[in-house]
């Protein structure tokens, strides 16, 4: 993620990277290679903060630093796009928050889907089925090698509901319009080489307030299978809609990220029956004719850190990201309690 949103500043004209900071030296020079060599380099985040003294600063780290940096940046005088989630606790997501408002600093959490044009298409073609709505969806993602060795370094921080969950949830709570109660989480360790006690495969169940349901489910590792490893489905009253995404389910990349955002058309199916009790309108396919790779998405995000910095009531989205994490730590808090968590 963070490569993807170097390259979006790298090439828009209202940014100018002052720096670049990890600390995997042959990633960061790899990065700044790409970008033409010409950017400082760090490996320690602090110091880049003192040295630099820079205008803004986006995080892309594993979620348990994503509270202290964020901090450190807007008491530092930056405005800060911070990946999703917004942190591994509640205490520390509002503990960011408080320090933006403190601070007057723009703070834009990475929710990608919400500049997908196709996704918020989906939305608001699940906002006229009616109520209640039942919503599924899923992101497994079969990996090896350096991908699965990726996935183990997050394992340490986060569960895959959690880390990618945040997203699918949020995407429900737009559907819905209504407020999350209750919420069950089931989970599983099918890895050897993962520490005891972490899982690398979850479920969630969440209800909402107007009668709306949903699940997510999310795993990662070698053994993670490549069938429906991608719904995306809505059901109401009046029908339902789904993305379609036969290239990428077909092809068996479930670990591409170009495949985790990809939607080739929208189906929409009608529930209303005519007089014979056939169906009264064939099902429709929408195409889609705006299809942004990731790079391309994430600038769309920087876009959006631009327009906040220029200034934006961030309030409405700082409550989405809140909402989110909310239900998906329930999720995690739920399996390993072993019961119902209320909100």
């Amino acid at each position: 993620m963070g490569a993807s949103h170097a390259r979006a500043y790298h090439r828009m004209p209202d940014f100018m990277i002052a720096g670049l900071v990890s600390r995997g030296e042959a990633s960061r020079r790899k990065l700044n290679s790409e970008l033409g060599g010409g950017y400082e380099e760090f490996s320690d985040y602090e110091q880049a903060l003192a040295r630099v003294k820079p205008d803004a600063v986006c995080i892309s780290t594993y979620s348990d630093t994503h509270a202290d940096y964020a901090v450190m940046a807007m008491e530092a005088g930056a405005h800060v796009f911070l990946e999703k989630p917004i942190a591994d606790t509640l205490a520390d997501a509002e503990r960011v928050i408080a320090a933006a408002r403190r601070t007057k600093r723009a703070l834009v959490v990475g929710y990608i889907l919400q500049v997908h044009p196709t996704w918020t298409k989906f939305t608001e073609i699940a906002r006229t089925l009616g109520t209640p709505l039942v919503m599924r969806m899923n992101l497994n993602q079969q990996s090896a090698g350096e991908a699965w060795g990726t996935h183990k370094q997050l394992l340490r921080t986060t569960s895959p509901i959690v880390d990618c969950g945040v997203h699918y949830v949020d995407v429900m709570c737009r559907m819905t319009g209504a407020r999350p109660i209750r919420v069950n989480g089931i989970g599983a360790r099918l890895a050897d080489d993962i520490r005891v006690g972490q899982i690398n495969y979850g479920h969630l169940q969440v209800t909402f307030d107007d009668g709306s349901v949903g699940w997510y489910e999310a795993g990662w590792g070698p053994m993670m299978s490549e069938t429906a490893f991608f719904v995306k489905d809505v059901i109401g009253p009046k029908g339902s809609v789904s993305i379609v995404a036969q290239r990428a389910t077909r092809s068996g990349r479930s670990a591409d990220i170009e495949s985790h955002t990809s939607v080739e058309a929208l189906r929409i199916h009608h529930a209303a029956l005519a007089a014979d009790g056939s169906f009264a309108r064939a099902d429709e396919v929408v195409g889609v004719d705006d299809e942004p790779d990731h790079d391309e998405l994430c600038r769309r995000e920087q876009q959006v850190f631009l327009e906040a910095i220029r200034g934006v009531d961030l309030e409405p989205h700082w409550q989405s990201a809140l909402d989110s994490l909310r239900i998906v730590l329930a999720a995690d808090q739920s399996f390993r309690e072993g019961r119902t968590v209320t909100l």
